[in-house]
């Protein structure tokens, strides 16, 4: 068993995210378990980049309205206390629909090398703005 406390916020990587985005990781399993929470706070507009996970990752929003999209589908709006699975491999974005903060409860393992994440490029802002 492993009780993690009083996580340490830190300010998101300008080269993962567009926009002021805030994380805390809550849980970062210990070897050889792979399993890693972090909770985002995203400020109006602001989003991830296009990104694939090589282990699925699932995201439980907990305030405001997230936008969501599958690279090749339309974006999506999901209100707090709705989850989302994105499968592994799968490009997609996830951030705050404009003019509400947002946060969310992020999900994923690592796979055998340690990776929990490829991050890709940014979303656009007409990718944006087409939401």
């Amino acid at each position: 068993m492993l009780i993690a406390r009083t996580p340490q916020s830190n300010h998101a990587p300008q080269d993962w995210f567009t926009g002021d985005v805030w994380y805390e990781e809550l849980i970062v399993a210990p070897e050889p378990f792979s399993l890693r929470m972090l909770s985002v706070h995203f400020a109006p507009g602001a989003r991830s980049w296009w990104h694939t996970h090589p282990v699925e990752q699932v995201i439980h929003v907990t305030e405001g309205t997230a936008l969501v999209q599958r690279e090749g589908e339309l974006v999506r709006a999901v209100a707090a206390g709705e989850s989302v699975w994105f499968e592994p491999g799968v490009s997609h974005w996830h951030g705050a629909a404009p003019g509400t903060f947002m946060t969310h409860l992020a999900a994923q393992q690592a796979d055998a090398a340690g990776e929990t994440v490829a991050w890709l490029r940014p979303v656009t802002d007409a990718e944006y703005r087409a939401a």
